[in-house]
């Protein structure tokens, strides 16, 4: 077994204060960060995925444009590529990430496997060429790109563990409904960070 972390989208715009601020992202981002402290050597790989949206158009219909978004498939400008918005929230330790994953250039995309590496990798391509047979996934949001990221792991043939206490979502039924869909699609949900092994 080679277990990897994939860290969701830990981003200002997703958290407290940020564009589409979701209670709780704070928390999270430190979490995560006190999670690989104590238990990073356990992962062959850390990767983590982030919206790198354009700014100077509406990325395929993802931005709302001339109209209120309606936060399905229209969302507010957010995570444009090289502003503040779109860093890493500064509790997140990115130090042992060692591969960083960009999505959404130009288009809606959720799932961390729509998203390229630095050097255009696929991250499926990347946790293959790791021989990655387990993932975990935490981040945000628990009801849009850890559930896309999730499922997407899953169709790639791969173990999938979400640390549902370093996970936080934009609202409590879709969170539940999407763990519940993961469940059922075969994904462990867990509570294990704070402590015990991997």
């Amino acid at each position: 077994m080679s277990r990897a972390l994939l860290i969701v989208d830990v981003q200002n715009d997703f958290t407290e204060g940020g564009a589409l601020g979701v209670d709780g992202g704070a928390a999270v981002a430190a979490g995560i960060t006190r999670h690989l402290r104590e238990h990073g050597e356990g992962y062959a790989l850390v990767a983590a995925s982030r919206d790198w949206h354009h700014g100077d158009d509406d990325n395929g219909g993802h931005f709302a444009v001339g109209a209120p978004p309606d936060f399905v498939t229209t969302w507010p400008v957010h995570c444009v590529g090289g502003t503040p918005g779109a860093e890493y929230h500064p509790d997140l330790d990115v130090s042992t990430v060692q591969v960083h994953v960009r999505k959404g250039q130009g288009a809606a995309a959720y799932s961390a496997f729509e998203g390229r590496t630095d050097d255009d990798r696929s991250l499926a391509e990347v946790l293959q060429e790791r021989g990655i047979t387990d993932l975990d996934v935490v981040g945000i949001a628990t009801d849009h790109c850890v559930r896309a990221s999730a499922l997407d792991a899953l169709d790639a043939g791969v173990r999938v563990r979400v640390l549902a206490d370093l996970v936080a979502g934009v609202a409590p039924q879709p969170s539940a409904a999407a763990l519940d869909e993961l469940r059922a699609a075969g994904a462990v949900v867990s509570r294990r960070s704070g402590g015990g092994s991997l």
